[in-house]
Formats: C-alpha cells, sequence, structure tokens
C-alpha cells in the first residue's frame, strides 16, 4: 500500500497583516528603539525639507536678478538709436534724397516722421500733421521717410507706390491718396498693387513705368535704405517723429507736435 503523502506545512513568514492587531487595521507599537529611530528619520527628513527651502529661495532669488537684467538688456535694445551720436542722428534722419513735402528757408525747424501708409496710428496722426503743414507752409521744413511695418500686408506695396510716383515728381500727390485712402485698402490680405496702379492713373501718371517701378529692385531697395536709417536710430514702430533731430516721445497730437514746433522756432 502506498504511504501517505501528507503535504508539509510550508513556513510562509510573517506578513504586514501578522504583525497587525486583529481588527484595527494599524500596525503594532513599536518599542523604545523603534520610536528613536523614527524620531531620527524625522529629524532628517525635516533637515532635507530645510535644505530643499534654502535652495529654493536661492533659485528663486538667482531668476528675479536675470529677469532684472534681462529687461535692462530689453530697454537698451529698443533705445538703441540713443547711443548713437546726436550729430550722426541729425545726419542720418534726413539723408540729400529724404522726400521733403516742404522746406524751411531758415532751416530753423525740421520736422521728421517715419511712416508706413498701412499704419492705422499714422493715419489717425495724418490730420493733425496736414493741418500743421497747412499753418506752418515754408516756415518748418517736414520729411517723410519710409518704414514699413512687415506684419501689414500691403505696407511695401503701399511705400514702393509712394517711391514709385516720386519717380515722376508725384511723391506728395501719392502721399495724400494713400492716406485719404487708406481705410479702402489697408489691412487686406491681398496685394493692392492694382488699386494703387488706378491712383497713379488718377494722379495723371505714366501708368505703364508706374507699373514697372512700383516693382522693380531700385524702388525697393530706396524703401529700404529709409527703414535701415531708422533702425540705426532706434525707430521700433511708427509713427515716429524728430523734432531738429531729435526724437518726439509724446503723443503725436497736432496740440502736442504744435508746442513742440512752437518751442524749436522760439529757440
Amino acid at each position: 500500500m502506498p504511504p501517505n503523502k501528507t503535504k508539509p506545512k510550508t513556513n510562509r513568514g510573517s506578513t504586514s497583516k501578522q504583525r497587525k492587531n486583529p481588527g484595527s487595521g494599524v500596525p503594532k507599537a513599536a518599542g523604545p528603539a523603534s520610536q528613536r529611530a523614527k524620531a531620527a528619520g524625522k529629524t532628517v527628513r525635516k533637515a532635507r525639507r530645510g535644505g530643499l527651502d534654502t535652495n529654493l529661495k536661492v533659485t528663486l532669488s538667482l531668476v528675479a536678478i536675470a529677469i532684472a537684467v534681462l529687461a535692462v538688456v530689453l530697454v537698451v535694445n529698443r533705445d538703441g538709436g540713443d547711443d548713437v551720436p546726436a550729430s550722426e542722428v541729425a545726419q542720418t534722419v534726413v539723408r540729400p534724397d529724404s522726400h521733403r513735402l516742404s522746406s524751411a528757408a531758415d532751416g530753423k525747424v525740421t520736422v521728421v516722421e517715419f511712416l508706413d501708409f498701412e499704419c492705422e496710428a499714422c493715419g489717425a496722426a495724418y490730420p493733425g500733421v496736414e493741418r500743421l503743414r497747412a499753418e506752418y507752409g515754408d516756415r518748418v521744413t517736414y520729411v517723410v521717410r519710409y518704414f514699413p511695418i512687415a506684419s501689414h500686408p500691403n505696407a511695401f506695396n503701399s511705400a514702393h507706390a509712394a517711391e514709385a510716383a516720386a519717380r515722376q515728381g508725384k511723391f506728395e500727390q501719392m502721399y495724400v491718396k494713400l492716406f485719404d485712402n487708406q481705410t479702402a485698402w489697408g489691412h487686406k490680405e491681398q496685394s493692392q498693387v492694382e488699386t494703387f496702379v488706378g491712383y497713379a492713373g488718377e494722379l495723371g501718371l505714366d501708368v505703364e513705368r508706374f507699373r514697372a517701378d512700383i516693382a522693380s529692385p531700385e524702388v525697393d531697395a530706396r524703401v529700404r535704405a529709409d527703414a535701415e536709417d531708422g533702425q540705426r536710430v532706434g525707430v521700433q514702430g511708427t509713427p515716429t517723429f524728430f523734432v531738429n533731430g531729435a526724437r518726439y516721445e509724446q503723443q503725436p497730437t497736432y496740440e502736442a507736435l504744435k508746442k513742440t514746433i512752437d518751442d524749436a522756432l522760439a529757440r
């Protein structure tokens, strides 16, 4: 008869369940040595937390310093033209070939505007500028410089149109035409070149010559040369005015510009 095969008992060892009080689900209270170990562990953890807090404070301080340095750099970059000598600024804001809408015989006051024909702020300043031009006439030299903003769909096209008209002696007429009709052609994603060709026809220009000039590399280079001069003297947006080589920092309202011009004339 085969011997009885009795399955041997195995010792599974102690488990977390076996170490718990019945029905409590909570581990048994530890002895004094265990309590001391726990207390030591808490002290270590607290010290570690303190170290983390200190490290965090140091990190935040470094971040704050970095932000402050960055802010200074941005201000310096924004006002990069402030480091250009005044004599160089005066020569840069007005070039021999710059477009003058009026010329003062005594040359005492020169107002320069870097503008974008599609810029709404330039359009808002335009009526006040025209009023000042009418009032001061040839007592003030008024100069227009191109500064097309790349985010405006037809900023370059409109500047090219003004320059193409200038090549036929009609810069001022196209300048007026573009601003008077800004709401009709401005901020349209499609090219407005044909609209500008229509304006050229209304102004009596040679339309075929105008059409060729508006697309020519020479006209584009002339527009970009103005914009580069603007960047050299710290122009960041439009309109930006200079009065006798000094940047005009106030809002370009009729009243504020008039006061600045009157002050310059009185000197």
